[in-house]
């Protein structure tokens, strides 16, 4: 089980800093096996990975939010994966549906960013997930599961990566998908991955959208969901928290 935290384009250093210091000190104290990562902006990766390992029961891993293809060059505002991973991150997260939206991003272009991050040393969150319009067109197992297919890099092991569905009306709008909605969604995307692998069995599938600690438990607690990938409520500790205690 994976509980982890988008932190977007929010977080000073020093808020980063305690918010870390709180998480420490619960996942200190956790009597679950959760894992937990948080994925800061770029400027504070270096911020959050020297507070965690200044702590020494942190238990918390760090990733990037983005990372570019190629692993160097003329590429103005980008950051290469093994730069992330010299800066101390585990993990990195690629084709964010803001990503996909806001920087024009297809699932070949994410699946090219899984390969670099791979070569890092990095473990790679793949995101998917459909619009309104395509869900209400009837649309939604085929549009994400042509995103896992199409964005999932072959010759993975099951170790490297991890995928989290985030249907894309749920981001940041305080609507969230149905539990029962959320479960065939994600019984659709274990079966897409088993067809491609079935060494895929094993993949934790996290859900975002909209999770708050008022609805953690009944989302955690459906038989393939491996997880959460929180936004807002990542940002404060006791929601967070709450959150991961759901995990058990």
């Amino acid at each position: 089980m994976i509980i982890a935290g988008n932190w977007k384009m929010n977080m000073t250093r020093d808020a980063a800093r305690s918010l870390v210091t709180a998480l420490s000190d619960d996942r200190a104290n956790a009597a679950g096996d959760s894992q937990m990562v948080v994925f800061p902006p770029a400027v504070l990766i270096d911020t959050v990975c020297a507070a965690a390992s200044g702590l020494a029961a942190s238990g918390l891993a760090v990733g990037g939010q983005d990372c570019h293809a190629m692993d160097s060059g003329a590429h103005t505002g980008d950051i290469a994966a093994p730069m992330l991973a010299e800066a101390g991150c585990q993990w990195v997260l690629v084709g964010h549906s803001e990503r996909r939206a806001d920087h024009g991003e297809s699932s070949a272009m994410v699946a090219d960013k899984a390969r670099a991050a791979i070569r890092a040393g990095l473990k790679v969150m793949i995101c998917v997930g459909e619009t309104l319009d395509e869900r209400e067109a009837g649309r939604a197992n085929e549009v994400v599961g042509a995103q896992v297919l199409d964005s999932l890099p072959e010759g993975l092991t099951a170790d490297q990566f991890a995928i989290a569905y985030e249907p894309v009306w749920a981001i940041g709008t305080g609507k969230v998908a149905s539990p029962d909605d959320v479960d065939d969604m994600h019984n659709h995307i274990r079966a897409v991955l088993t067809g491609r692998d079935a060494s895929y069995d094993r993949i934790d599938i996290l859900y975002g959208g909209s999770v708050k600690p008022d609805n953690a438990e009944a989302l955690l607690g459906l038989d393939n969901v491996g997880g959460a990938l929180v936004g807002g409520a990542s940002l404060k500790a006791d929601d967070f928290i709450a959150i991961a205690r759901a995990a058990g």
